[in-house]
């Protein structure tokens, strides 16, 4: 008998399993695919406030969403870190003064930061100058944070299974009722088959899939509550050389990120369209990729076209349908459903949510099921770093300095990505190595055996897909053959 049952593996039902985990509940998490495979991976990878929700008085949001920059930032400084932001001034959309006073507010809205505030710059002198059009001459540099998505999903899950949760991916839902004042679910994976467990509670948190939980709950409503908006962005190769990015204002009265990305590329995006297709297979469309290139280009000198495309990524966002006229305005903000009857059994359904928020997420969830689950203890996620966070004074290139000094048969530039993905956790994928050929195969990229090894055995990968896209972003930097290769490795692993 479990205390709570969590559907879905994406960042709002791992964070919920690890705060409920060390609270001593008894957790189940079940991810019908790999964790982080769908939405949450396929963010713009920002821990930020939210710049352009001011504009849409999402006050309370950006304000906690600032707060929780700053504690996450502590709370895993290896896969999160500072960024600088250039926002030109587009003399055709805003006005000087209308940026000037967001960015004010952005400043001051959440108290007092680490975080740089924002200045003034010019952009028709270095590094700027000849980068962007001339009729482009200043703009405004603020802060905001990077993450990378997929692994923060992955780090919450390892943390839930590390307080005692039980982790099953690849493990759909496929049955839901109530039994008296219990839950029965059926769990089917295509390893194990189908079994049967029970709980005293189940949070919904399966995303784009959230009302087909609803549904399976409760045969023959049919609710539909959420608003898919599919989100896309283009990679090309680096734009530019500094280490800055650029938020952009279009006409449309959306906005468009490019940001340095995995050290030899440009992330540009996202988009918001309407989505009613195939939830497993989001892709981009040509309209996608032609429209963030022509907005891109409105700013670049040298415009992006669809040749310079390298790589794509989509997603779909399950935001809740407050019939909202424009998919850009559309509450970016959670909301929660709780179902009980007799004060018992309840289902909580999570929609929308930001990854910037989804802790406080979590404790607002289980604050909502305190009456029903006898929790042991109360909050406790928001100064206990995450796997591998817990770096001495959250100093990330103190820490990485002395693990290239520790590991001086390593590459520098191997050992640093170790850093910037396990942290202090590094030393796991070491072990008792003592020069390269210690780690076993090399696949490619730096992809040592050693460490795929690990990904497999304490972070639930299974897939060549799961370690080279979403634990890693090696397959970037791989050759075809190199990753056809890799494939092949662990497929064997899998029927050995």
């Amino acid at each position: 008998m479990y205390d709570l049952l969590v559907i879905g593996g994406g960042i709002n039902g791992a964070g919920i399993a690890r705060d409920a985990a060390g609270r001593g509940a008894k957790v189940l998490l079940c991810e019908k695919d790999d964790l982080a495979q769908h939405t949450s991976s396929a963010s713009t990878k920002l821990i930020h406030g939210g710049l352009r929700y001011l504009e849409q008085f999402e006050f309370r949001l950006v304000r906690e969403a600032l707060q929780e920059r700053d504690v996450l930032l502590r709370m895993a400084p290896h896969i999160i870190w500072p960024l600088r932001f250039v926002l030109p001034h587009h003399s055709e959309l805003r006005p000087a003064w209308m940026l000037r006073t967001g960015l004010f507010l952005y400043d001051h809205i959440a108290g007092q930061t680490s975080l740089p505030k924002t200045e003034r710059l010019s952009l028709n002198k270095p590094p700027f100058a000849g980068l962007l059009k001339e009729k482009f001459k200043f703009g405004f540099e603020y802060s905001d944070c990077w993450v990378e998505d997929s692994r923060l999903v992955a780090l919450n899950a390892i943390s839930a299974a590390e307080h005692g949760a039980d982790i099953k991916t690849r493990t759909a839902c496929v049955g839901l009722e109530r039994e008296g004042d219990i839950w029965s679910a059926k769990l089917a994976s295509k390893d194990c088959g189908q079994i049967e467990i029970h709980a005293h509670a189940v949070v919904n948190a399966a995303g784009p899939w959230i009302d087909d939980i609803i549904d399976l709950s409760a045969p023959g409503r049919n609710e539909r509550n959420i608003r898919l908006v599919k989100g896309s962005h283009i990679i090309v190769p680096k734009l530019y050389d500094d280490d800055r990015c650029f938020i952009f204002q279009n006409a449309d009265n959306r906005i468009i990120f490019a940001i340095p990305y995995e050290r030899r590329f440009t992330l540009v995006g996202t988009t918001d369209l309407s989505y009613s297709g195939d939830r497993d297979t989001v892709t981009i469309s040509e309209e996608e990729i032609a429209y963030i290139c022509a907005a891109a280009s409105e700013y670049f000198s040298k415009p992006i076209t669809s040749a310079d495309v390298i790589s794509h990524y989509s997603g779909v966002r399950p935001l809740y349908d407050d019939h909202s006229e424009s998919n850009s305005v559309v509450t970016r903000d959670y909301v929660f459903d709780v179902r009980a009857i007799d004060e018992k059994a309840p289902l909580l359904s999570i929609f929308g949510g930001k990854i910037t928020t989804y802790r406080k997420l979590a404790e607002h969830a289980l604050e909502k099921l305190e009456p029903y689950i006898n929790f042991k203890s109360g909050p406790w996620t928001k100064k206990t770093p995450l796997p591998g966070g817990d770096i001495p004074d959250a100093d990330f290139e103190a820490f990485v300095e002395a693990l290239i000094k520790k590991l001086p048969w390593a590459p520098a530039d191997l050992v640093y990505r170790w850093a910037r993905c396990y942290g202090t956790r590094a030393e796991f994928i070491v072990g008792d190595a003592a020069k390269t050929s210690d780690l076993g195969t090399h696949f490619g990229a730096g992809l040592y055996e050693r460490e795929a090894r690990y990904l497999m055995d304490h972070e639930f990968a299974y897939s060549s897909d799961d370690i080279l896209w979403r634990r890693t972003k090696l397959a970037l930097h791989m050759s075809k053959d190199e990753k056809l290769s890799f494939e092949e490795w662990g497929a064997q692993q899998r029927t050995a």
